[in-house]
């Protein structure tokens, strides 16, 4: 064992006289409070009524946490059904297994059915909310370091965490640390939020755009940590579910962005397409010379939007 290494916490479950209380749900909960007031926040700077995140996320996120539970039933099929297997271990959630990508695709899809009925424009929700989604990842992917699930190759790295001898992998019973992909994933997410943050800004993102280039980068990084774990998983086409399930993520959404990109190239470009030479005579130079000309003081520039704001508004 090395000197210096990350202890693995002694007990994730305590008890509030006879209330059972677990860390992994502690965790979890945080990462939804961290959310919602930050996506609540966001959206009121932007200049939008008060309340509204939170009158959409009574339905967003019981039915987000529900994706989350049946994404890793699925993706773990065989640890819940089988010869040898308890299938009400599936209603477990305290043990652990909430997927990231069934919780954010079901919460987007009823935070977008919700708008639509309520007439809620979703842009500016969604412009708000996924910086919020890496901000509640990387709270709530902690709950793996008091269950001891979500760690790497054997390490001697000062960051290196302790599993205990009941949670270690089968093969390395006698190595005492391992890379704590939890840590690993929790920094990457952080650094996904600001990413986001800053594109939504630099480049007027929509919200659709926002989304799909969170999923590029969740994607890419859930990726890497699925080659680094060690950990027996399902598999299906020679792959980890789980790791299949990102190839589809990071597809479709960076085929929206190449989609959007293409779009906007071509929006350009029959913009500034020229007119019929018949007609070339008939146009002035420029609408700031004919405003001029007419006394009118026009400008062809627009606007820049107020700091802090969410585009397409």
């Amino acid at each position: 064992m090395p000197v210096a290494y990350l202890p693995s916490p002694a007990s994730a479950l305590w008890h509030l006289g006879a209330i059972p209380v677990r860390a992994y749900a502690l965790c979890m909960v945080a990462g939804v409070v961290a959310g919602l007031w930050l996506t609540d926040r966001r959206y009121r700077r932007a200049g939008y009524r008060p309340g509204v995140i939170l009158d959409v996320a009574t339905v967003a996120v019981p039915v987000g946490l529900l994706g989350a539970r049946l994404y890793s039933v699925l993706t773990n099929f065989d640890r819940y059904f089988g010869p040898g297997r308890d299938w009400t271990d599936a209603l477990r959630v305290w043990d652990g297994g909430m997927g990231v990508a069934g919780a954010v695709v079901a919460g987007a899809l009823a935070a977008w059915a919700y708008c639509r009925r309520t007439g809620i424009d979703i842009n500016p929700v969604a412009l708000a909310a996924v910086p919020a989604l890496g901000v509640a990842q990387a709270l709530s992917v902690w709950g793996n370091w008091f269950s001891q699930q979500l760690y790497g190759r054997p390490s001697g790295l000062p960051w290196a965490v302790e599993i205990g001898p009941q949670h270690r992998v089968a093969g390395f019973q006698s190595v005492a640390t391992f890379q704590p992909l939890f840590l690993y994933e929790s920094v990457y997410d952080v650094l996904i939020a600001l990413a986001v943050a800053y594109a939504i800004r630099r480049y007027l993102l929509s919200g659709a755009s926002a989304f799909a280039l969170y999923g590029v980068l969740w994607a890419a990084g859930g990726a890497t940590m699925e080659l680094l774990r060690i950990d027996s998983s399902a598999r299906m086409f020679g792959l980890r579910t789980n790791m299949l399930a990102m190839v589809v993520v990071f597809t479709v959404a960076a085929s929206y962005l190449i989609a959007m990109r293409r779009r906007y190239r071509l929006r350009i470009a029959m913009h500034h397409a020229e007119p019929p030479a018949s007609q070339r005579a008939l146009r002035p130079r420029s609408s700031r010379a004919a405003s001029g000309g007419a006394g009118l003081g026009a400008s062809d520039e627009q606007p820049e939007p107020a700091p802090g704001s969410l585009p397409g508004r």
